[in-house]
């Protein structure tokens, strides 16, 4: 037998063809305006340094503490309105968020059923 009908071995020519081939020139505009965009998520206003978008806030303070000490984070980064360095990742606001949340739930109970042979029996029922 075969590997498949000649139309089958052109459409797999075609897709390997394809692949050699890459991306089109417009889909190379919107990577690069992307990974541009991405790069410089945020801005430094005073020294212009950017940072990726995945930068978090402890990191942004961090460059605001050591490039230009004496400075409100606020007027580097607009992110960093409220930022507490004492709490860099948010946990301690969380936890207290959680606690003054209202009452808390009770847990759910499952009901637990002593007589095994019972669960075994119902199980086990001849047609």
């Amino acid at each position: 037998m075969g590997k498949g009908s000649n139309v089958q071995k052109a459409q797999q020519a075609r897709e390997r063809n394809q692949k050699k081939v890459g991306k089109t020139e417009e889909e190379r505009k919107a990577s690069a305006a992307k990974a541009k965009l991405d790069a410089s998520a945020y801005m430094c206003k005073i020294c212009r340094q950017t940072f990726m978008v995945n930068a978090k806030a402890s990191l942004l303070y961090l460059h605001v503490t050591a490039k230009h000490e004496g400075t409100a984070p606020e007027a580097c980064f607009d992110s960093l309105v409220g930022f507490d360095p004492n709490d860099p990742d948010g946990e301690k606001a969380a936890a207290a968020a959680k606690a003054g949340g209202g009452a808390a739930k009770p847990k759910k109970t499952t009901k637990k059923n002593d007589d095994l042979d019972a669960l075994l029996s119902a199980g086990l029922k001849k047609k």
